[in-house]
């Protein structure tokens, strides 16, 4: 079985990383033992570590050290390759490799760079690793500059030269291509390689993948920031040198430029920094003062008063020479570049078969459900019937983060509250690829729907005292008026929260939308992605002291959450006591919690009450409850409180480094969800895709 794919370039700078980044995410969705291994690395500078390998083991959490994930220094090789040792060279990178492998179900191999003075050796030496270790290599070529038939000749030449060395090479990409030849080369590579049983791949050329962010700019020029630290990870994605008169620079200015001027040009530097402030111009990256000339101390005033933060550096250089060395400029994907990372998997997605990768690499066999495939079968499930979603948090830069990344998905439809002014400013200070044109803007004050929300607000809460002015007034919140456009019909789900308290959620939802037919209460689930699977844990959000009737709604309803995203639901009622063993007030709520749901739906394989340990360990659940379907097997679980719920979630999550997405609200006619405070993009991402698939099962 094929334990390993050894991905290796035919030249420098083909973009390898991408696929890294992809196959590592893909291998995740089936098992979560991946690992990561680089034979031969450059030697970093002294306490820097190589770029692939931190990116890969920081942004994918993989357990394994950093030491663990490579054989050599390139440098290191000189040497043994100079003195034909061959022998030492693979013995250590088979021992490394072998101790990793051995943890893992799936190890992607990724070759060398092509960087140094010894690239005329590294074909070869990725070869002979690639054969010593019986792994299959996929090549990645680089068409970018190239017609199709020098794209698809490049990439031909290095699979023979592979294949003559004995190396089988089971898939070509060529990376980079211009997105208006790829059919055509796609058709050329296929045709090229017809009857070889390759997988084949063409990749778009991605500016934003490859432009450096003003931090990198800073970094390798040796530049000393003067303002604007907090736009500092904006991509630039081109520069322009600014020797020309204010009027006539204006019009050369284009989106996310880095302007270059000597730093004496006061008036280049006030118009930047207001063109890029104006709704009528680009956002820029920032600009760069040369020659070692910085504002005086008036300048430094006026700037350091602007409210909206601007990158701007200043170098010793004069500009030509500033202008030459940013064409050398290197930009990589670190960890903390998440635009590009999403950007870089989105590609992946998009142009690769991944049921076809799955099945060449015989041991991406699904092992359960694991937090990757969890998370992408979710987005994968909402793209299928795309739903509309409303934001009202509209201008939360995490929102818009969200936001950017689910519309270059094409996951949800979206609509944002707010004004479009402040959104529009949001996305500049916070350098956000949002094309609002792909998106809904409504200003609640502003819109046309606005009375007639009122009046129904009025006639629906007129028997407690509301008044139509005071109907109007709570519908211009943002939470208020998403909540009444799902009550309408005019989207599909609400997500709130990020800004916002709980209650400020739910309390619209109870009053428009109100609870599910047969249910008198509305709770709440957390998915808890845990190494070896996902299961559902409630209510560990909303309820404080729930009732044994209370109870037993919320596990019927957590119950159905879990069917409804894939895990078959066995339902845990928790307690102090397992079985007839324990007595008290709460452990015979939890019991009559039990009874209750159990008669509700006799169909459901349900416990209660039992103990964590007999809930998920078999051997416990052997001595405490023999023969149980549910005991050992557990995959939802519900705590008798909120005090329980809420402290053993959140424990597990930092104990375990669990992925903990929610909290998720169930029993409402129609989905409303609510955010932590302290979310992250991710998180609204997940609760946002969740809403979506709610949102499919209520329009069924």
């Amino acid at each position: 079985m094929t334990r390993s794919v050894y991905l290796s370039t035919v030249e420098p700078g083909c973009g390898k990383v991408i696929f890294s980044l992809g196959l590592i995410e893909l291998a995740l969705r089936q098992t979560s033992r991946v690992g990561f291994f680089r034979p031969v690395i450059q030697a970093p500078e002294a306490g820097k570590r190589d770029e692939d390998i931190d990116l890969i083991l920081r942004h994918f959490g993989l357990p394994q050290a950093y030491e663990d994930s490579y054989a050599w220094h390139l440098q290191e090789l000189q040497e043994r390759l100079g003195s034909h040792d061959e022998g030492e060279v693979i013995e250590r990178i088979i021992e490394r490799y072998k101790a990793l492998e051995s943890r893992c179900d799936f190890v992607l191999i990724e070759g060398t760079d092509f960087l140094s003075h010894l690239s005329a050796l590294e074909l070869d030496l990725n070869a002979l690793v690639a054969r010593n270790l019986s792994t299959p290599m996929l090549l990645v070529g680089n068409a970018h500059g190239r017609t199709s038939r020098e794209s698809v000749d490049a990439i031909h030449i290095s699979v023979d030269a592979h294949e003559e060395k004995s190396c089988p090479v089971i898939g070509v990409v060529l990376n980079k291509a211009d997105p208006s030849q790829l059919d055509e080369i796609k058709h050329a590579l296929v045709q090229e390689f017809a009857g070889s049983d390759k997988l084949v791949g063409v990749f778009p050329f991605d500016r934003l993948l490859e432009a450096p962010s003003v931090r990198e700019v800073a970094g390798q020029l040796g530049a000393k920031i003067l303002f604007g630290r907090e736009r500092m990870d904006c991509m630039v994605g081109s520069y322009l040198v600014g020797a020309m008169h204010l009027q006539n620079l204006l019009s050369w200015l284009e989106s996310d430029q880095l302007v270059l001027t000597p730093g004496d040009r006061a008036d280049v530097l006030l118009g930047v920094i207001e063109a890029d402030r104006s709704a009528n111009y680009p956002r820029l990256a920032g600009l760069v003062l040369t020659s070692g000339i910085q504002p005086d101390a008036e300048m430094f005033q006026l700037i350091e008063g602007l409210r909206e933060s601007f990158p701007i550096l200043t170098v010793d250089d004069d500009t030509y020479t500033v202008a030459s060395r940013l064409e050398h400029i290197r930009a990589g994907i670190k960890p903390e570049d998440q635009e590009k990372i999403q950007r870089a998997l989105g590609l992946f997605d998009r142009y690769v078969d991944h049921d076809e990768i799955v099945r060449r690499f015989s041991t991406l066999s699904a092992t359960g459900m694991t937090p990757r495939m969890f998370t992408y079968t979710l987005v994968q499930q909402a793209r299928a019937n795309r739903r509309h979603i409303v934001l009202p948090e509209g201008d939360e830069p995490r929102i818009l983060k969200a936001a950017a990344d689910l519309v270059e998905r094409d996951v949800v439809r979206l609509t944002l509250l707010g004004k479009r002014e402040s959104i529009a400013k949001a996305l500049r200070e916070h350098g956000i690829a949002l094309d609002l044109s792909r998106v809904e803007l409504i200003d609640p004050a502003a819109s046309p729907e606005l009375e007639r929300y009122a009046q129904t607000y009025f006639e629906m809460r007129q028997h407690k005292g509301m008044t139509l002015d005071t109907a109007r007034d709570c519908l211009l919140d943002g939470a208020y008026f998403g909540t009444m456009m799902v009550h309408q019909g005019h989207a599909d789900g609400m997500v709130s929260g990020a800004v916002h308290t709980t209650q400020h959620t739910i309390r619209p939802a109870l009053q428009f939308i109100k609870t599910r037919p047969g249910f008198s209460i509305v709770s709440s689930v957390f998915f808890m992605c845990l190494e070896d699977g996902v299961v559902v844990y409630g209510d560990c959000a909303v309820n404080p002291d729930p009732t044994a009737q209370e109870l037993a709604e919320i596990a019927i309803s957590s119950a159905d959450t879990a069917r409804i995203f894939g895990i078959e639901p066995k339902v845990a009622l928790l307690s102090y006591s397992t079985g007839d063993s324990g007595v008290g007030e709460e452990v015979d709520k939890v019991r009559e919690a039990a009874r209750l749901a159990q008669a509700m739906r006799p169909e459901m394989a349900l416990e209660g009450p039992i103990q964590y340990d007999a809930a998920v360990d078999a051997g416990v659940a052997a001595l405490k409850m023999p023969g149980s379907a549910v005991a050992g097997h557990a995959t939802v679980f519900v705590f008798p409180d909120l005090n329980t719920g809420n402290n053993t979630y959140k424990a597990v999550q930092r104990e375990t480094g669990a992925i903990a997405i929610g909290p998720i609200l169930q029993g409402l006619r129609k989905p409303v969800n609510d955010l932590s405070r302290g979310c992250t993009v991710d998180d609204i991402i997940n609760t946002v895709v969740i809403t979506a698939i709610q949102a499919q099962q209520t329009l069924s």
